[in-house]
């Protein structure tokens, strides 16, 4: 494990989660179409218990012809929601006000990167702070992409079917 690796941040815990649960009740109250496209409700399940789980995600980018949506797991290999797809990739996801069944799969470095660049294009100081908050060294460069695509496994939620 290399230091950039060692030093990204873990999911939080305890109190500190809650600024992280919060866009979940926003959702639960009907009131996601606040977020717009830039930001899913993921439904999906636990690997230990079975239960349904949830996680607000920002959208990294949407693929509107293939109806593929993608997003990067901030907090790497780590992040409880990102364990939980490899084991049960089945998902649902919730997008505004409509809730689709999807299928989520890790992409390759390679795949992440090419999707990481278009987010880089879009929103430069949002992937900024962000690689900045999670410990991996970005500077505005292909190759700054490329780093953050090694350690930040980006994911594609390709919807299956409309659900209610």
């Amino acid at each position: 494990m290399s230091d950039e690796q060692r030093k990204q941040k873990a999911p939080p815990r305890g109190l500190k989660a809650i600024p992280w649960r919060l866009p979940i009740y926003i959702y639960r109250l009907g009131l996601g179409f606040l977020f717009g496209a830039r930001f899913l409700l993921l439904t999906h399940i636990g690997r230990k218990s079975g239960l349904p789980r949830q996680a607000v995600i920002e959208v990294i980018h949407h693929d509107a012809e293939a109806n593929i949506y993608y997003a990067a797991s901030g907090f790497g290999e780590e992040s409880h929601w990102f364990r939980n797809i490899i084991k049960t990739p089945q998902v649902t996801i919730q997008v505004g006000r409509r809730k689709m069944r999807a299928l989520a799969k890790r992409l390759s470095v390679d795949e992440g990167e090419a999707i990481l660049q278009q987010y880089a294009q879009k929103h430069p100081v949002a992937l900024r702070v962000l690689s900045r908050y999670m410990g991996v060294s970005y500077d505005d460069a292909s190759e700054g992409v490329r780093r953050i695509a090694e350690q930040i496994p980006v994911v594609a939620f390709a919807v299956q079917e409309k659900h209610a």
